[in-house]
């Protein structure tokens, strides 16, 4: 894939795709299916930016393919764009009441195909824009305590599905209040967004979260390991703050930034509260405070 739109068409017949390729090709990323089960399967993959999809199709029509499109979390929010050789008002309302965002007749015009992708391509990206500034720290740029919350509660529900174990990392710059009193709130806020970088840098995996909680605290969660996987990747965050040797003469633990870790970890259950999943993190944490600070502690409790 190139840094251009993808733009996915859905016919079933080639030379209905072939004439939307010639129009497209030159300004997007252009994807093509012949079916609406190889739509949703390409849809899915690539996640498009845009999927023009005809109404008349045999099977799986372009009505119901729209219908499984927005039933899915994954490829809800792509703008779908019905392409129907019904000129029928009755049938571009059917059309939009299924979560298509515009409606174009056959045959089809270049030039409105051109301009009606290009305005929802623009519609699109501004609410991209909006929907990541809304979840993301604009200090630090990792994600922010909204993001993790969602992130959190969809990674349980999975896990308790699937009986696997699910682990949270609560994480805090140790005496970072000191830090802002003798550096300065500038200091400090370029102290949090070194500290935010270098942790992405361990935490890359598209299953793991890393978020600002809120101040000085930090949360991981990570969604494939158990409790020796999640002691490995916390020690390697401990290592790779206390690496970056960012000066903290007022420190009662270290010469430099350094950062105390609790985690807990379980498999999710129906009788179980996510609460006490965090608060058991959140105990962890204050235990490696209690216990000298930079290091980690694991959560025993059940």
């Amino acid at each position: 894939m190139t840094d251009k739109s993808v733009i996915l068409i859905v016919d079933d017949d080639p030379l209905n795709v072939k004439l939307l390729i010639a129009i497209l090709e030159s300004d997007y990323e252009v994807l093509f299916a012949l079916n609406g089960q190889k739509s949703v399967e390409l849809a899915q993959q690539y996640k498009p930016d845009i999927i023009l999809l005809d109404v008349l199709m045999p099977g799986q029509t372009g009505h119901q393919t729209c219908q499984i499109l927005k039933a899915n979390p994954a490829t809800q929010d792509i703008p779908i764009i019905f392409i129907s050789s019904l000129d029928d008002h009755d049938d571009e309302e059917k059309g939009l009441n299924c979560g298509a965002i515009d409606y174009i007749s056959k045959p089809v015009k270049a030039a409105i195909v051109k301009s009606r992708v290009s305005n929802h391509l623009e519609l699109k990206h501004t609410r991209d824009l909006l929907k990541q500034q809304a979840t993301v720290d604009t200090l630090t740029t990792i994600a922010n305590r909204r993001r993790f919350e969602e992130f959190l509660l969809q990674s349980w529900r999975t896990k308790q599905r699937e009986s696997e174990p699910l682990s949270i990392i609560m994480i805090d710059i140790d005496y970072f209040k000191l830090y802002n009193d003798h550096y300065g709130h500038a200091g400090g806020d370029d102290c949090l967004r070194k500290v935010a970088q270098e942790m992405q840098k361990v935490i890359s995996r598209s299953t793991d979260l890393l978020a600002r909680y809120g101040g000085e605290e930090f949360v991981c969660i990570l969604a494939t390991s158990e409790q020796e996987g999640v002691e490995y990747i916390a020690e390697k965050l401990r290592y790779t703050v206390e690496q970056l040797a960012i000066p903290h003469t007022k420190s009662k633990v270290s010469d430099v930034v350094t950062i105390s870790l609790g985690f807990a970890t379980v498999i999710p259950t129906a009788d179980q509260l996510l609460s006490n999943f965090m608060n058991a993190a959140d105990h962890a944490l204050y235990q490696a405070k209690e216990t000298g600070r930079n290091c980690v502690v694991f959560d025993h409790s059940k």
